[in-house]
Formats: C-alpha cells, sequence, structure tokens
C-alpha cells in the first residue's frame, strides 16, 4: 500500500508512521512522499531522517482552504506519487472538492479528540476548557464536511484532576502515536475496508 503524508507541523505522528514502517510493524505499506504546505516545517525534517521523498508545495498564506493553481499543484504531484492512502497528520488546510474527489475514498485524517465532540481547531483545549473527564483521538475519513467524515477509530484518553493542558496534550499525542500507525496497518492488511468496499 503505498502511502502519501501531509502535514503543516512538527510530523511527530508523521515519524510515528515512519518509524512503524521502517521497523516493518505495517505490513505491505511504504510511505512514498511527505508534503508540507509549510516551509522548513519539521515534519520534511523527519521524512528526511528516514530518507523519504519529501516537499514544501506553495499554498495561500492566508487561506485555510485550497483554491485554484495551489490546489492544482497539489493535486497533480499527489497524483504522481499514485497513493493508495494519503494521511493527514497534523494538517491544517480545508480539502473542499476537487481534491476530495480526485482522490476519492483514500483520504483519512487525524483529529484529536472523540468526535464528533471537538471538532475543528483547538480541540484539546476545547475539551479541557469544557471539563471533560475523558476525551481521546479519532482517526476518521475525509469528506466536505470538517471533521464529520465515517470514524475509523477512536482512543480515549482519561482526563485526571491534577491533569494541566500541557500534560493533557501529551497523554492525547501518545495515543495519537499508537492508534493513527495502527489504522494504517490495518487498511494496509484488509482487516479495516477502505471507504465504500
Amino acid at each position: 500500500m503505498r502511502v502519501v503524508i501531509l502535514g503543516s507541523g512538527s510530523g511527530t505522528n508523521a515519524e510515528a508512521i515512519l518509524s512503524a514502517a521502517s521497523a516493518g510493524q505495517l505490513g505491505p505499506t511504504q510511505v512514498v512522499a511527505v508534503y508540507s504546505d509549510v516551509q522548513n516545517a519539521g515534519i520534511l525534517e523527519k521524512a528526511d531522517h528516514y530518507e523519504v521523498k519529501n516537499s514544501h508545495l506553495s499554498s495561500p498564506s492566508q487561506q485555510a482552504i485550497f483554491n485554484g493553481e495551489s490546489e492544482n499543484l497539489w493535486i497533480e504531484t499527489i497524483k504522481e506519487d499514485v497513493p493508495d492512502l494519503i494521511v493527514l497528520a497534523g494538517f491544517m488546510r480545508i480539502l473542499k472538492e476537487p481534491f476530495l474527489k480526485a482522490f476519492s475514498g483514500k483520504i483519512i485524517n487525524l483529529h484529536p479528540s472523540l468526535l464528533p465532540s471537538f471538532p475543528g481547531l483547538e480541540a484539546i483545549r476545547q475539551a479541557f476548557s469544557r471539563g471533560v473527564k475523558i476525551t481521546g483521538c479519532t482517526i476518521h475519513w475525509v469528506n466536505e464536511v470538517v471533521d464529520g467524515g465515517e470514524i475509523i477509530a477512536q482512543a480515549p484518553v482519561r482526563v485526571m484532576p491534577g491533569d494541566t493542558y500541557e500534560l493533557l496534550e501529551q497523554k492525547i499525542h501518545g495515543a495519537e502515536h499508537v492508534v493513527l500507525p495502527s489504522v494504517i496497518r490495518d487498511l494496509a492488511i484488509g482487516v479495516t475496508p477502505f471507504l465504500g468496499e
């Protein structure tokens, strides 16, 4: 299974995937490329470390939504990699119909809450501020509704009375680093079906 990872930040989740793939823990999975909308993002350094092709692709700096020429650049670049799966790992752009249509049923996203609770930005802070006792992370298929696609897997994280926001963030990231590679492995070996199968 050919995997492309998209991300905007430090790349800790991408690193979890790359590490698991390098250790042979993801079945017949090959990470073929990593792309970021942020120049010099940490995720590109992580890909370099694992000798995976990576690149910064231009995008409108002030817009969360892809459109026009930048969207076409991303679509055409990723098509050349012939991906079976596209993983959004901390990717802070909203994908709309042209991109979703080009890679229909092939895009998954990692979100740091137990959807449908706390969709959108600052999900961990939303949950912490609300005082929930259990939160976590969700892997879901991507559709035209932000954080609204079919749920594949979730990992719960208990919020303890003495937890700070920073500690909760660390706990959720730890859960993400386990569940995301597991989902990719299960898709690769056919335990979890692809969308529409």
